[in-house]
């Protein structure tokens, strides 16, 4: 009987395997409708007694400004155009940072971010952990790293129940994601490690100094020029 359920399992674990990557493949071309984030926070508010309106439009690649690809890049990925997924770089420095103890420093590439909240949910688990890290080499194996970023600029929270740049610049802005200026686009980027407690459209001192710094680092990196090492895939 053992062998006879290691043999199941087995065939269950590929049969999951084949599917996630068919499920990857697919939204290489099909804007995903949902993400688990929005899925999680939505069953959230409902578990408290709230009702979270979810406000998310997708905007293909051509309607998503620049300066705002840039300064997501600058902020949470500068080595985007150059991993494979995974900064080991990053990943060893925040674990040197987080040995000496302190607030734990965090080193998820863009790709990995767009793995969790695609597929998963919120969490620091090894399973979790683990799952993250199949998403994501399947996202780098079977995306370009222009739809990588499409994905996540469409996906990413800026907020309760705001979700994606176009969402992000209507209820920070009153503007279109089209229309957004640098700062604007700074300033959004500059919130990311926490938009629930900063505001990107009312920021203060602490905002504004880290929107400052992306822009240094977006005219660092090479501004727009940076972005066409993103179409060579």
């Amino acid at each position: 009987m053992f062998p006879s359920l290691l043999h199941r399992l087995a065939k269950l674990i590929i049969f999951l395997m084949l599917g996630s990557a068919l499920l990857v493949l697919a939204l290489r071309w099909l804007p995903p409708p949902v993400t688990a984030l929005m899925i999680e926070r939505k069953l959230n508010a409902w578990s408290e007694g709230d009702s979270l309106v979810l406000e998310r439009t997708w905007r293909p690649w051509a309607e998503l400004p620049d300066d705002l690809k840039m300064a997501v890049i600058a902020a949470e990925d500068q080595r985007f155009a150059e991993h494979w997924g995974f900064d080991l770089a990053a990943i060893r420095a925040a674990l040197a940072h987080n040995e000496q103890g302190g607030s734990l420093r965090g080193a998820s590439t863009l790709s990995q971010q767009v793995a969790k909240n695609l597929f998963l949910w919120s969490g620091r688990s090894w399973p979790r952990k683990g799952l993250e890290a199949w998403f994501t080499a399947l996202i780098e194996l079977l995306w370009p790293k222009q739809r990588t970023l499409e994905v996540y600029l469409n996906s990413v929270e800026w907020g309760d129940g705001i979700f994606g740049a176009e969402a992000a610049a209507r209820h920070h802005f009153g503007i279109t994601a089209a229309q957004l200026s640098q700062q604007q686009a700074a300033q959004l980027a500059a919130v990311l490690p926490n938009p629930h407690r900063w505001s990107a459209g009312k920021p203060d001192s602490h905002v504004l100094s880290r929107a400052s710094w992306v822009r240094q680092q977006m005219r660092q990196l090479g501004g727009h020029h940076y972005l066409q090492r993103l179409s060579s895939d």
